[in-house]
């Protein structure tokens, strides 16, 4: 079953989610603030994905920004950057589908009607 993790006052994820449902994409729904994906997952669909660990992190964030993650980030193991993203959910980027593919955002859904 398509894993499709958002944040539901994030306009971006309800544009996605109308996507899928307009399409019929059968998926779990999972909020990522009640539910933050664990290490253990983060690090399966980083793997997975073959991006790099910084493309998982919300960029345009406040937590992002607040923390100063741009200049802490190069400095950090993979290690724990995937910890640091497993201890808030604020700070992945989102909308997240998890199906044959790992997409992140909302610009690649075209790509799902074909899985």
């Amino acid at each position: 079953m398509n894993l499709f993790i958002w944040y539901p006052r994030c306009s971006t994820c309800q544009k996605a989610k109308k996507f899928l449902d307009d399409n019929d994409i059968q998926y779990k729904l999972r909020d990522i603030v009640l539910e933050t994906p664990t290490y253990e997952e983060l690090s399966k669909w980083i793997k997975l994905s073959g991006l790099d660990i910084k493309k998982f992190f919300n960029t345009s964030g406040m937590k992002y920004k607040k923390l100063n993650l741009k200049e802490k980030l190069p400095l950090m193991s993979d290690e724990e950057k995937i910890h640091l993203l497993a201890s808030d959910g604020m700070l992945i980027k989102r909308p997240m589908f998890i199906g044959k593919q790992i997409i992140l955002g909302f610009k690649n859904y075209e790509d799902i009607k074909h899985m």
